[in-house]
């Protein structure tokens, strides 16, 4: 298994499978986990966080400057994937964010 540890997470990947797994050790991702759902995830059953929950790290994501440029843009377009397919989401968007998507 390889292990790879970040300022705010730590990925974990197995070179023969598809599955990556990612743990947010940030504070901030703590209550969602009272808010995780058991999904299948390739063959694996496991907890997933809520979409709601999804974009919100997202949304915090796009908005650390201290991250790189290319980091944020594709947490960006993340956001707008949410969004395009689950349009009901469109309402938790911040409105420097939500500007962005007209």
């Amino acid at each position: 298994m390889k292990v790879e540890q970040y300022e705010h997470s730590v990925n974990l990947s197995i070179q023969e499978s598809d599955l990556r797994i990612q743990i947010q050790t940030d504070g901030r991702y703590q209550d969602f986990l009272s808010r995780a759902v058991q999904r299948e995830v390739l063959g694996y059953t496991m907890y997933v966080a809520d979409l709601e929950d999804v974009l919100q790290g997202k949304v915090w994501a796009y908005s650390d400057e201290e991250s790189r440029r290319s980091k944020r843009q594709k947490d960006l377009a993340d956001i707008m994937r949410l969004i395009e397919t689950h349009p009901d989401l469109r309402k938790k968007l911040p409105s420097d964010i939500l500007s962005l998507m007209d």
